[in-house]
């Protein structure tokens, strides 16, 4: 029997010496930074003095510093409220680790411009209030995903279900982007620059091919590549110059409805047959005079031509 009060004994010594009993004693583990045994004894008093600063206060950052900064927020904003000095400080820090980057930012700001009133340093501040701030902007930098839908797709397909927009730039496997063979498990994300370089490479060809157009005799490059379908339907060698122009625009050059896109020989007048030598509706030959009676010789053509200067009637 005395063995068991003798247990006891040492069982409460235990006990005591883990969690406080007093406020004092809470105050002297929080002063250690042991902040988990303080914890209940400041959670107590702030319940039953909850407009009291200090306790509010003590009980926040025991939160925080225990890894439960939602439950520290309310606390510590009465602590700030009460003016307690330091409370700014850890409060920016619980608005900080609940995602709440706006309100740390300006917590920390209004916590430096009190410290600097106050002579105090501030760089421990600054290096939080940078963190807050890097935090916001990665954070304006996230969506939220809403899944709609799933499925199972073929592990070698996958990519082909995987759709995102241009502007977010494009997967490939590893095989399919360095065009190559064998068991590379790697996926190649190329970013928007790839799409950049694809409209660059577009425009250079445009640029040559309306050129070799123009030697070829057509008087009109644009509504000529319109009408053939786009660039696309035109062949162009490694160095994205133009080949075969000559034969590509055959069909177009005999047919005599397309004679006012090509130069003529001499005695042929392509006005004396309604049809203009330049596209009325473009912006750079815009003629009033010529549409009307383009529209009244051959409203077919008209449509055409405006089409190419993108514009519709």
């Amino acid at each position: 029997m005395k063995g068991k009060y003798i247990l006891f004994l040492i069982c409460s010594l235990f006990l005591c010496e883990v969690s406080a009993q007093t406020l004092e004693q809470a105050r002297t583990l929080f002063t250690k930074g042991e902040y988990e045994q303080a914890k209940p004894v400041f959670k107590k008093y702030a319940k039953s003095q909850p407009s009291n600063g200090n306790y509010n206060y003590w009980y926040g950052v025991c939160c925080l510093k225990t890894g439960e900064a939602e439950e520290a927020v309310k606390p510590l904003e009465i602590a700030v409220k009460k003016r307690i000095t330091g409370g700014q400080l850890y409060l920016g820090q619980a608005y900080n680790e609940t995602y709440r980057f706006e309100d740390a930012v300006n917590c920390f700001e209004e916590y430096i411009a009190d410290l600097s009133k106050r002579k105090k340093s501030t760089e421990e501040a600054e290096k939080l209030l940078e963190k807050s701030k890097s935090d916001l902007r990665m954070l304006k930098g996230v969506e939220d995903v809403c899944i709609i839908d799933s499925f199972v797709v073929d592990k070698a397909t996958f990519l082909n279900a995987y759709k995102i927009s241009e502007e977010s730039g494009k997967l490939f496997t590893f095989n399919e982007f360095f065009k190559t063979e064998g068991d590379h498990p790697g996926t190649v994300y190329e970013t928007e620059i790839g799409n950049l370089k694809a409209a660059a490479v577009n425009t250079s060809k445009q640029y040559a091919l309306k050129e070799q157009l123009t030697k070829s005799g057509v008087l009109d490059p644009d509504y000529l590549i319109y009408k053939a379908g786009g660039i696309d339907k035109f062949t162009f060698d490694k160095d994205n110059n133009p080949i075969g122009v000559d034969e590509s625009i055959k069909a177009y050059r005999e047919d005599k409805t397309m004679a006012h896109l090509f130069k003529q020989k001499a005695g042929y007048e392509p006005s004396k047959v309604g049809s203009p030598t330049k596209n009325p509706f473009a912006k750079e030959t815009f003629n009033l005079t010529e549409q009307g009676k383009l529209l009244k010789e051959n409203p077919a053509q008209a449509k055409e031509m405006a089409a190419a200067a993108g514009i519709t009637i």
